[in-house]
């Protein structure tokens, strides 16, 4: 397979690195990322100011790609400038932090994923949730697998896969459980501080997930399990729309 790696962590994360040190072994792999951290920029792109793309070299001594701008424009310069040949799968990844629920629509790590998926490419987002253990390399040698089944299995058109990992070593998680959004994990809370010129400042509260209902990403991840869920990029409320037609508002 020709597999485009992205992130919104930049180039150098963990993540990344390790999911290319696993993948390269098998499959074409080629590394574009932001060169620097881009988190929470949810599927922005760079339109005041221009986008620069330079080599870097990668810990294992390979070279990569490091992009002055989001991660969606990683996702779009890369498939319509840099690559020759459109790839088979786009991952992005690994970040730490997980992405569910509501946290989804702010995620730069969604948002590349989405592009990839928009222009028609088979793709990913992977995340483990923050904690005491992050294990990227155990993550990767699971996304290798994944990606093989998904790649013969393929997706419907339009849709991608939101994956999520507790934070424990992969060896100890329960299973899989395939899950829905939760939507219970709404960020409302603000740390507010003072400068020493007494002005007010905020940082956002962190907040700990929390989803009674067993079918949803949040629940899986309390269990130990990993998360897939598949996401579609057609956001239409097509209920709603067929009740609007039958209100005749012209």
């Amino acid at each position: 397979m020709k597999i485009l790696l992205t992130n919104d962590d930049g180039y150098s994360a963990p993540g990344i690195q390790a999911l290319y040190e696993i993948l390269c072994v098998d499959h074409d792999v080629v590394l574009v990322a932001p060169d620097r951290e881009r988190s929470a920029v949810g599927h922005s792109i760079t339109l005041n100011e221009p986008l620069r793309m330079y080599p870097v070299k990668l810990n294992n001594g390979c070279e990569g790609y490091a992009i002055t701008g989001t991660p969606a424009d990683c996702v779009k310069l890369s498939l319509f400038e840099l690559l020759k040949r459109l790839p088979d799968l786009v991952i992005s990844g690994i970040n730490p932090g997980c992405n569910t629920g509501i946290n989804i629509n702010y995620s730069g790590t969604v948002g590349a994923a989405r592009e990839a998926t928009l222009n028609g490419i088979l793709s990913m987002a992977v995340s483990i949730k923050q904690g005491k253990t992050i294990d990227f390399h155990g993550m990767a040698r699971f996304i290798g697998r994944l990606a093989n089944k998904v790649y013969d299995n393929k997706l419907p058109l339009g849709t991608f896969l939101n994956i999520n990992a507790p934070d424990i070593s992969i060896d100890k998680v329960c299973g899989i459980k395939i899950t829905r959004q939760s939507s219970t994990n709404l960020s409302k809370e603000f740390e507010k501080r003072t400068d020493p010129k007494n002005r007010n400042y905020y940082w956002y509260g962190r907040i700990a997930p929390q989803d009674s209902k067993a079918d949803t990403d949040v629940n899986a991840l309390s269990k130990n399990y990993i998360s897939i869920t598949p996401i579609q990029c057609d956001i239409t409320d097509y209920k709603t729309l067929v009740e609007l037609e039958a209100m005749k508002l012209q």
